[in-house]
């Protein structure tokens, strides 16, 4: 049996060490967490997608009663920009969290399975990396890429 080792390399940043781009990303995600409708979790969460244009597109968890036919915040942010904008590379993305009480969450959240998938096929697209900021309370956890959370994706294969 052979073992492999899947490095990952993650940055945590606080909000005042973020550079100018960043911080704006940050806030479209935690504004975004307003828009969820979350009746069911109460958890509320926000995206946000900076364009290779400087374009930020937005997205928000949306609940159904009629469970699993949600949408998380990300896809629908990746779908949004994706469709409004199909030319254009994505460079990065911001996640926030609210939890039940309300207050942005004290560890980061991270993009779900088919999110990370999702993402990765635009990244993909883009033919560079997307960077995934993770913002929580206190800080932010960046990620280099959308591959680097996902080391074991599926492929098609043609």
């Amino acid at each position: 049996m052979k073992t492999i080792e899947i490095p990952l390399r993650l940055e945590v940043a606080g909000y005042a060490e973020l550079n100018a781009d960043d911080m704006v990303l940050c806030q479209a995600a935690i504004t975004a967490t307003d828009r969820a409708y979350a009746p069911y979790s109460n958890f509320h969460v926000g995206a946000a997608i900076r364009l290779a244009d400087g374009t930020i597109v937005e997205g928000a968890n949306q609940e159904n009663a009629a469970f699993p036919s949600g949408m998380c915040a990300e896809r629908s942010a990746c779908y949004y920009a994706g469709s409004r904008y199909p030319e254009i590379a994505f460079q990065a993305i911001a996640i926030a969290a609210r939890g039940t009480d309300g207050e942005l969450t004290p560890q980061p959240t991270a993009p779900c399975g088919a999110c990370r998938q999702a993402l990765l096929e635009y990244e993909t697209l883009a033919g560079a990396p997307v960077r995934v900021m993770l913002c929580s309370a206190d800080n932010v956890v960046i990620a280099p890429s959308v591959a680097s959370l996902l080391p074991l994706a599926f492929a098609s294969f043609d």
